[in-house]
């Protein structure tokens, strides 16, 4: 079965390049969001109205910016993508601007001067077209539009973003949505003091809606997940001592960009030997990462979804009996956790049962004397929920059908800890995304190898990456 296994992985990578850009990928569609609007207004008290925000123009350095990702709340609930917008929705149809509508959409004008500089603008005439969403208004009426709406007894908004990014035309950017939404809320609230202002039931109305996934949420995630998986496959065959960090990360990436993924779900996280001991180390600045444990926490992010899998491998291909040790003991403890994955559990149970394994292995490997001295070494929670964050809001209730959680315990041990040294240095975490089923937990990532004997016989594969040699840089420089 195994040989099986490997086999069909091995034709399967061979063939993606072939298929990679062919195959026929899932996407959300304007029903899919239309439902979304319609769940949130159907939760909405009486008379009330909730504000959405577009995620700000965040700033790398001087006059250059980060690649725009659109606010999570906001694209789930709209499909839209772009900077300095709002959404409206009303729990019941209301007069604006001549209809009488439940839910409007503000939106950056076309303009030619914007589009050459940063491409094709929807506009407010093609989102109505395209999103399906009943007004779409420009970003400029958004403040005369807020202040003709009168008689609200409740206004639900989500925290506001304080790292904004002013545009230069003031007029309808993200700062100057919310100041005229501040300007509104204090307006309202002098001329009615028995108005609320609610922050928190908004917050809990979507993370209720966004911790189950949908069917057409779930094919999505797949997808990041596959390449994921995928990514750690093909780093596993050409990993050596002699690379760097950055180019473990960058075989990753590559592999999510060839599937079509526009990002990753989050900084990859690539530490080999004691870095791999920082939970979220993402300088990958190692220029070999030697003969190491290489700790890789990276997830493709495709369509908005993001997955989430980690790896923890030897760079020169064997594990040495410690790490094994370490290793079998991480796994061991994440099955029981995958184990404890099914519907009606508490969130907090597979954490607990891998706890319970890493606390008792610890004991018996002599690294601690009690079992309260674990958490120096397991020092985080072994679950979040997935979706379109990587830590993606939930309930943390029980756990649900078409819920995905990660899986992931570890243990680090830094140098100089409180153990004999021959364990110094040693990092594993093991992490996979769990889709929460009556029939029990579905792994979804389960085709990256997992095993010590797995792992080291992919590390001895081939590598098409062998063959791919860069010139010195000395011979193209004049």
């Amino acid at each position: 079965m195994r040989m099986f296994r490997l086999l069909f992985f091995s034709f399967f990578l061979s063939q993606a390049a072939l298929h990679a850009q062919t195959t026929s990928a899932p996407q959300l569609d304007a029903d899919f969001h239309t439902d979304r609007r319609q769940a949130v207004r159907e939760s909405l008290p009486s008379n009330s109205v909730s504000v959405f925000f577009s995620a700000p123009i965040r700033n790398r350095s001087n006059d250059v910016n980060y690649q725009y990702h659109q606010d999570p709340n906001l694209y789930y609930l709209t499909g839209f993508r772009e900077a300095h917008a709002a959404l409206l929705l009303f729990d019941a149809p209301i007069w604006i601007d001549g209809s009488r509508v439940q839910e409007v959409l503000f939106v950056h004008d076309r303009n030619a001067y914007d589009e050459q500089w940063e491409g094709t603008i929807m506009g407010a005439e093609n989102a109505q077209k395209i999103l399906g969403i009943e007004k779409v208004m420009s970003s400029k009426d958004f403040q005369t539009t807020l202040s003709s709406l009168q008689n609200l007894a409740t206004i639900l908004h989500l925290p506001f973003r304080n790292d904004t990014r002013d545009h230069p035309r003031k007029e309808f950017d993200l700062y100057s949505l919310q100041s005229a939404f501040t300007g509104f809320l204090h307006t309202q609230m002098k001329k009615d003091n028995t108005v609320v202002v609610d922050q928190t039931s908004l917050e809990q109305i979507l993370a209720a809606l966004r911790e189950v996934k949908t069917e057409k949420e779930l094919a999505i995630l797949q997808q990041a997940v596959a390449m994921s998986v995928v990514g750690q496959v093909e780093v596993m065959r050409a990993i050596h001592p002699g690379m760097s960090e950055r180019e473990l990360q960058g075989i990753h990436e590559f592999v999510f960009k060839k599937y079509g993924a526009k990002h990753v779900g989050y900084p990859s996280i690539v530490g080999a030997g004691a870095h791999g001991c920082v939970l979220h180390y993402t300088a990958n600045t190692a220029d070999k990462v030697g003969n190491t444990l290489v700790l890789m926490d990276v997830g493709a992010e495709y369509e908005g979804y993001t997955a989430d899998v980690t790896r923890t491998i030897p760079a020169n291909g064997t594990y040495t009996k410690e790490q094994a040790a370490i290793y079998d003991l991480v796994l061991a403890a994440q099955k029981k956790g995958i184990e404890a994955s099914v519907v009606g559990a508490s969130f907090w149970d597979p954490g607990q049962a891998a706890r319970k394994v890493i606390e008792q292995g610890l004991l018996e490997l002599g690294i601690i004397q009690t079992a309260r001295e674990a958490r120096i070494y397991f020092p985080h929670g072994s679950s979040h929920y997935i979706g379109l964050d990587v830590h993606d809001p939930g309930t943390y209730g029980p756990l649900k059908e078409n819920v995905v959680i990660t899986v992931e315990p570890g243990i680090y041990i830094p140098p100089e800890s409180d153990c004999d040294p021959k364990w110094w240095g040693i990092a594993v975490r093991i992490e996979d995304d769990i889709l929460i089923t009556p029939g029990g937990p579905v792994n979804l990532s389960a085709a990256a190898p997992r095993s010590i004997v797995e792992i080291e016989k992919m590390i001895k594969s081939d590598s098409p990456l062998d063959q791919f040699l860069l010139p010195p840089l000395d011979s193209v420089i004049d």
